[in-house]
């Protein structure tokens, strides 16, 4: 049997990983710019033909740019629809924060997640429709750390912008004045919200999909704490941006989070996202 590349240790996986993001993004927006008509999963999540269309695209390029690697899709698992799999694999949500979409707010992601190990080595987080003329795009690797760069033209050319015009993504240090934490927009469980006391938390705002990671590691937020459900193609891109900024994410037991443990379940346990390298005691949101 052969071995699957490690493509953690090419310098363009992220690149390609943005440029694949970028081309489901303008097809998104397509989509946006139309009527969305909205259906209901089993689970009554809500989904559209922009879900379904980016995760087609996504998914033929992952399979023609990283041969080797199963791709696990939220539509595609929705569907019955699961590769086998074993330590590596991406995670693809093509449209996270579809209530976002259908609102018409821009705090909508493309996430693409590659897991090696079960651990988040490379990933992007894309939000096409961040500006009124451009998109927002974050994405990291083993190799390189992370970058954040903007998207112009994101529903026509829609192209990765030179290396020069990419932005180090670094966590900030924690600040004296206390935390700012930054919350889910349209999924607020009471329990996060009680979090966010227990925490100390001096400052919070809301966000979408999970930009809520690229906050914490572009250096605007300090601690994301998630304690309602979520899957890990939605927390598996965001989690290898923040990493590769210096953050972290961590369950309620302080370890950090592994994915694709068991394959055909995908259920995430809640946790705390942080802006730095190491999580402090957890033991303060136990009860």
């Amino acid at each position: 049997m052969i071995a699957t590349p490690l493509y953690s240790q090419r310098p363009d996986t992220a690149a390609q990983l943005a440029m694949i993001a970028a081309e489901a993004g303008r097809e998104i927006l397509d989509v946006y710019s139309k009527s969305v008509h909205v259906e209901h999963k089993d689970d009554r999540s809500p989904v559209t033909e922009a879900d379904r269309k980016a995760e087609v695209i996504i998914s033929d390029l992952l399979a023609k740019q990283f041969p080797g690697v199963p791709v696990v899709a939220e539509e595609a698992v929705s569907a019955g629809r699961i590769p086998d799999h074993a330590g590596t694999l991406f995670l693809v949500d093509p449209l996270d924060g579809t209530r976002e979409f259908i609102a018409r707010r821009g705090e909508f992601t493309v996430n693409i997640g590659l897991i090696e190990n079960h651990t988040p080595v490379a990933g992007v987080v894309y939000a096409p429709a961040w500006r009124d003329d451009r998109g927002w795009i974050c994405f990291a690797d083993a190799v390189n750390g992370s970058h954040e760069a903007d998207i112009t033209n994101p529903a026509g050319s829609a192209r990765l912008p030179e290396r020069s015009d990419w932005r180090k993504l670094v966590v900030r240090p924690v600040p004296a004045d206390g935390l700012t934490a930054v919350a889910s927009r349209s999924h607020l469980s009471p329990e996060t919200v009680a979090s966010l006391e227990k925490l100390g938390v001096a400052n919070s705002t809301n966000a979408g999909s999970a930009l809520k990671f690229c906050l914490l590691a572009r250096g605007d937020a300090d601690v994301y704490p998630r304690l309602s459900p979520t899957m890990e193609w939605d927390t598996a891109a965001g989690d290898a941006v923040l990493r590769g900024a210096g953050g972290c994410v961590v369950g309620m037991d302080g370890a950090p989070f592994a994915y694709g443990r068991n394959p055909g379940h995908y259920t995430n346990p809640s946790f705390v996202a942080w802006a730095r390298a190491q999580a402090p005691d957890m033991s303060v949101l136990a009860g």
